[in-house]
């Protein structure tokens, strides 16, 4: 087996990780593995963005990743670019449109968009900085970016910038900055409070 299977292969296992690692209901890798929608999704996304590379590869690749849609009721373009780790907690109607850019360590959580607000070409979907999360329901809209650690919470939406560390909440979404030296305080930081 080539050292690109060896690596495609520890990515995979990586998602399993991750997955079991961010959910306390997690037993084991295989339930994660035989019973998780959000790491099935991921798994065939991996799949279908190395085809989306390919050429003549495009419209099976968006084949193939409707088909995971249906089977999971997630909706990640091939062309998006997702980084490692990506955990979807519960995942059904989570959509990732296809200039969506995502960092390593972020964690969605269901119903949650990275959408688009223009059918102009060209980068028109949200970049996510790395240990971002994305509470329920919440739209993050355009080309946007969220930076490193910030939390957007359950419904926001999202339409414009949101600094490292910071929290979005509300229609439009609000920005809540804390301060750098401020303690862990469970009803602002605990990810819990996003499902």
């Amino acid at each position: 087996m080539s050292d690109h299977h060896l690596h495609f292969f520890a990515t995979l296992r990586e998602d399993l990780e991750a997955a079991r690692h961010r959910d306390p209901a997690a037993r084991s890798l295989a339930e994660v593995a035989l019973g998780y929608p959000g790491v099935h999704a991921v798994w065939v996304y991996r799949l279908t963005h190395r085809m989306w590379h390919q050429p003549g590869l495009r419209l099976p690749a968006r084949l193939v990743s409707q088909l995971a849609r249906a089977v999971t009721g997630i909706e990640i373009h091939p062309g998006a670019r997702l980084g490692r780790r990506l955990f979807i907690d519960h995942g059904m109607g989570v959509v990732v449109g296809e200039t969506a850019e995502v960092g390593d360590d972020v964690v969605l959580f269901h119903g949650s968009t990275l959408g688009g607000k223009s059918m102009r070409h060209g980068k028109r979907h949200p970049t996510l900085g790395d240990h971002v999360v994305v509470g329920a329901g919440a739209k993050i809209l355009g080309p946007v970016w969220v930076g490193e650690g910030a939390q957007i919470g359950a419904n926001a939406v999202v339409i414009h910038d949101v600094p490292p560390g910071a929290i979005a909440v509300g229609v439009p979404a609000t920005i809540r900055l804390r301060p750098a030296a401020a303690p862990f305080d469970v009803e602002i930081d605990d990810p819990a409070i996003y499902i």
